[in-house]
């Protein structure tokens, strides 16, 4: 590889230190490489069209957080993401800062590594105005409540079949990269990521018996807010990796399903999912 770009969280790189030191270790073995500063947080929007057409692999420093808004921004031009943890546990970055350089010059030299295929979810609210435009989610969505402290009702459906109701703060669809964030949180299952599946995951249910469920990559799940108060009109937020897209009101609903375009995350070592999760779960990296 010759080509890269890096994408940066500026609250997670002081000063673009680190940024700056990768940029300069690449030009200066050969390589080309040029870097913007994700400013989304604060109501910027990033620019992919600053993204040179002949990029061979994204750098992300930052955090997972960064790395999902990555994925997302970039998703239409498959170009593999590899991720530089300034963060805090970082389960989906493959390197640390101080093995930064280190890994830009493995990917230099064009030894060995992998391109992981993670699915993505693809996500339609539909409200009494009308079906809103499709996004896309490399972790997960999450409908829950905001407003008054109160439990609330999800009808899901699966394929147009009715499945359950849930009487919960929310609910979680997740990808099986996503199954080590807010689905974990809430009790969901770990998965390998490089599977294709569906997790629903309750939040704080109200009931004794409320699981997660899997279901097959290929199915369409349906989450609709039941109307429980005829004294207020239940409101829910409605999540994209974190990233709040919307409001849902009682009979409105969001229909979910695996994307067509997935993304490619960049793997340098041979650990094992098994054994990097173990050192996760540890604290050892």
């Amino acid at each position: 590889m010759k080509h890269f770009y890096i994408i940066v969280n500026p609250a997670r790189d002081a000063q673009l230190k680190l940024t700056q030191k990768i940029q300069n270790f690449i030009t200066e073995n050969g390589g080309i490489c040029q870097y913007q500063a994700n400013l989304e947080l604060e109501g910027i929007p990033f620019d992919r069209k600053k993204i040179p057409k002949d990029t061979e692999c994204i750098l992300v420093v930052g955090g997972d957080g960064t790395l999902l808004r990555a994925a997302r921004n970039i998703a239409e031009r498959d170009i593999p993401l590899i991720g530089i943890n300034t963060g805090h546990l970082g389960y989906l970055c493959e390197l640390e800062a101080d093995t930064a350089v280190a890994g830009a010059e493995h990917l230099l030299a064009d030894d060995s590594y992998t391109i992981e295929r993670r699915m993505q979810l693809s996500g339609c609210c539909i409200t009494k105005a009308g079906k809103e435009p499709e996004r896309t989610a490399l972790n997960d969505i999450v409908i829950h409540r905001c407003g008054r402290l109160q439990v609330v009702d999800l009808i899901i459906s699966v394929n147009g079949e009715y499945l359950n109701t849930y009487r919960a703060d929310g609910i979680i669809l997740a990808t099986p990269t996503g199954s080590t964030g807010y689905s974990m949180s809430c009790g969901g299952p770990i998965v390998d990521p490089k599977a294709s599946l569906l997790l629903v995951t309750p939040i704080s249910p109200h009931t004794l018996n409320a699981k997660s469920i899997v279901l097959d990559a290929e199915d369409e799940i349906t989450v609709e807010v039941a109307k429980r108060s005829s004294e207020q009109e239940e409101e829910l937020e409605v999540s994209f990796d974190g990233d709040h897209v919307g409001i849902l009101r009682a009979g409105e609903k969001i229909t979910v399903k695996k994307a067509r375009i997935s993304t490619g995350i960049l793997k340098l070592s041979q650990q094992s999912f098994l054994e990097r999760l173990r050192k996760k779960l540890q604290g050892y990296a």
